[in-house]
Parts: structure tokens; C-alpha cells; sequence
């Protein structure tokens, strides 16, 4: 009986011992991958005050849902707090907080590449979807968020938990470090014209991705709080939207309803519903296109 329970002892200590290298490979892993600098070249954009393009600004900030993360005000908020996930902080943005450092350059890099003024990989920071954002819209946005009124705010860090820093490594949907999803060199795709085609609706719809995933089939939300729901698979297909006319796409988004009258979870950013009929229109056609998929769990 103590040979048995000697082996079992030593059988604990070695499981512990791995448990322990596997936890400092990780994090020194998740360290030095947050540590690592990109030097990007940044382009010129026109980053002009006037009042048309502050409110283009304001209609990208806003059915971008930068809100979700950032605050109403933009002021900065804690989008989630889990032990195993992390403390996900979102920087304020207004001259109170960043935006009373950051050049124009360092929005760029910031928005298009997911690079911190120091060089460093933001975390969280969705910039492989603002990647695709003309240099109109950008530039716009970029006017917007600098003349936002100050709000007195210091937000710390994010932190990543151990979960969070596993995803981080291995490249788990929103724990993908943008920096290091996107190529800074690649010649970068010619943004449509605004127009109610499907071609405007695919600019659009970068910012479905996060949630909906890149085949938009939807399922668990990477990064997400256990609370929230898995998002909705918006293809064509029998298990997604393929049943939906335009017009309860539009009440789906703005009303927050779907066909059958139940009501969508609040989870679902209810600022893309502030899209133009234009805008919605684009990307009811776009989802049209899509290939139909039956979602993660069908």
C-alpha cells in the first residue's frame, strides 16, 4: 500500500511540475510576443476639421460600434473582466486620455495596424477590420477623434489571464494580435464607392467579423464574457438567414427584432443599426453572395 501511494505521490509532483513549465512557456511565450515591435510605414492621409468630414467621422465611430469597447463618450471603458480571460481595457480616446498624444501618424498606426505609438502590438484592438477602412472613412474618423470634448479619464493596462494569453499564442479569433495578423506590407485593397451593391456591402461587413466570424457562420464569440450568446450565423443558409427578406434584415438591425418577432440579444451592437439604408441595403446584398454555411453548431 505505500509503494502505491509513493507512486501516486510522485505521479502528483510530476503533473504539477508540468503544469508549472507549461504556465512559464506560456507566459513567457504571451511576453515576448507583447513586447515584439512593428516598424510600419504609415501613408498620408487627409485628416481634414471641416464639419462634413467630423461627421462622416462620427457615422464610422459609430456603426463601427467603437462605443462598445471605448464608451459612449469614447472615454475609455472595461470591456470584460474575467479572472481567466483577463481585464480587457479600452483606452480613452478623447485629448483626455490618448488623444491628447497621438499624432495623426500614430492613429494610423494605431487604427490600421494595430501598433502603439511605441511600436509595441495593441491587444484586442480589432485593427485587422479598420485595416480595410478607405483612407476617406479613416481619415475621417481620425477628425472626428481629435476634436471629441476632453474627458478627464486614465485607464490602465489590459491585462491578459492565463485563457487569454493562451488564445493570444495561438491566434484564437479577437486574441489575435492585429499586428500580427496583418501583412504591413501588402498593397492594400481599394476600398468601393459608397452604393447599395454588394461590393460596398463586403467593405461593410469587416466589421461583422469579430463576432460572426470571417465565413460569418457565427457561434461562441472569442474573448466574450460566458454570459453572452453565441453570435448568429447571418449566410444564406437554412440555419442562418437564407428564410429573411431585406425588409427583416432591416428590422433586424434597427429594431432589434427578428422575423418571428422575438428579440435579438443586446449583445448585438444596436449602433449598426444606424447605418444608412444605402449602407444596410449593401450589406443585405453582400450577405446574399456569401457562401452558405451551417454554422458550428448545426
Amino acid at each position: 500500500m505505500k509503494q502505491v501511494l509513493r507512486w501516486i505521490g510522485w505521479i502528483v509532483v510530476v503533473l504539477l511540475a508540468l503544469v508549472v513549465l507549461a504556465a512559464g512557456a506560456l507566459y513567457a511565450t504571451s511576453a515576448y510576443r507583447l513586447s515584439q515591435t512593428y516598424d510600419v510605414t504609415v501613408e498620408d492621409l487627409p485628416v481634414s476639421p471641416d464639419s462634413a468630414t467630423v461627421a462622416r467621422g462620427r457615422h464610422v465611430a459609430v456603426t463601427r460600434s467603437c462605443g462598445d469597447c471605448h464608451g459612449s463618450a469614447l472615454a475609455g471603458s472595461t470591456a470584460v473582466d474575467n479572472f481567466m480571460i483577463g481585464t480587457l481595457r479600452a483606452p480613452n480616446l478623447t485629448p483626455g486620455g490618448v488623444g491628447g498624444t497621438y499624432t495623426d501618424t500614430d492613429w494610423i498606426r494605431a487604427l490600421r495596424h494595430g501598433v502603439a505609438p511605441d511600436g509595441t502590438p495593441l491587444v484586442f484592438m480589432p485593427s485587422w477590420e479598420y485595416y480595410y477602412l478607405s483612407k476617406e472613412d479613416l481619415g475621417a474618423l481620425i477628425a472626428y477623434l481629435k476634436q471629441l470634448p476632453p474627458v478627464d479619464r486614465q485607464m490602465a493596462e489590459p491585462e491578459l489571464g492565463p485563457m487569454g494569453r493562451a488564445m493570444m499564442v495561438m491566434g484564437q479569433g479577437n486574441f489575435r494580435l492585429s499586428a500580427a495578423r496583418i501583412d504591413h506590407e501588402a498593397p492594400r485593397p481599394e476600398a468601393p464607392e459608397p452604393s447599395p451593391t454588394a461590393a460596398y456591402g463586403e467593405y461593410l461587413s469587416h466589421s461583422c467579423e469579430g463576432c460572426h466570424g470571417q465565413d460569418l457562420s457565427g457561434g461562441p464569440i472569442s474573448g466574450a464574457p460566458p454570459s453572452w450568446p453565441p453570435a448568429a450565423n447571418i449566410t444564406p443558409h437554412e440555419a442562418g438567414i437564407r428564410a429573411w427578406t431585406k425588409q427583416d434584415f432591416f428590422r433586424a438591425m434597427r429594431e432589434k427584432k427578428r422575423p418571428d418577432g422575438s428579440s435579438i440579444d443586446p449583445v448585438m451592437p444596436a449602433d449598426m443599426g444606424k447605418m444608412t439604408d444605402q449602407e444596410l441595403t449593401a450589406l443585405w446584398r453582400y450577405l446574399q453572395t456569401v457562401e452558405p454555411k451551417p454554422g458550428p453548431d448545426t
